[in-house]
């Protein structure tokens, strides 16, 4: 059965680390013949939440910003994937302006079930990604019929495209995008 994929780096840079691995996901899920979408945040103008919660009631963020397309995508995909470089043992920031704009899913009919999230390390230990894992984890709690599928990090990506150098990390991000059911 074919799935309606997004897949959402977020990392500042073009063609990072993260942005690699996503695109090895994408691959692995275009071949099982899912259907793929990516966006990337680097060219996003995306502010920070305010607080307001009108959003609860508006089903929209009352900032006009390019938040609240990307939000509306992710709602009506059936599986996301989370692409983020590890900063400070965390999520990059971008990430997290994100998670939280994404506030109006909330009370919504969201159609996303499965959830991955796909990191790349400077660090060579892959404990690296548990403190992305925890913040996912935590904005995943909020929507209950949701899961985190499975997370990769790939290590040792401390400069601009040395995560080729971790072949079998983009082995298994491309297997995690083929085996999406």
């Amino acid at each position: 059965m074919s799935r309606k994929i997004l897949i959402v780096c977020t990392s500042p840079r073009r063609s990072g680390n993260s942005e690699m691995l996503a695109d090895e996901f994408a691959r692995g899920a275009q071949e099982a013949g899912h259907e793929v979408k990516k966006v990337c945040l680097y060219d996003r103008n995306i502010g920070f939440c305010q607080g307001c919660l009108a959003c609860q009631r508006n089903m929209k963020c009352v900032l006009n910003d390019d938040a609240n397309a990307v939000v509306e995508q992710m709602g009506r995909s059936e599986v996301l994937v989370f692409a983020t470089p590890v900063y400070f043992y965390g999520m990059s920031g971008q990430m997290k302006t994100l998670l939280d704009r994404s506030n109006p899913l909330f009370p919504a009919e969201y159609a996303f079930r499965d959830i991955y999230l796909l990191a790349a390390a400077a660090d060579t230990d892959e404990r690296a990604v548990e403190g992305v894992v925890t913040g996912i984890n935590g904005w995943i709690e909020c929507f209950e019929e949701s899961r985190l599928a499975d997370v990769l990090c790939g290590t040792g990506a401390d400069e601009i495209g040395t995560i080729l150098n971790n072949r079998p990390a983009l082995d298994r991000a491309y297997e995690m995008g083929k085996a999406v059911r």
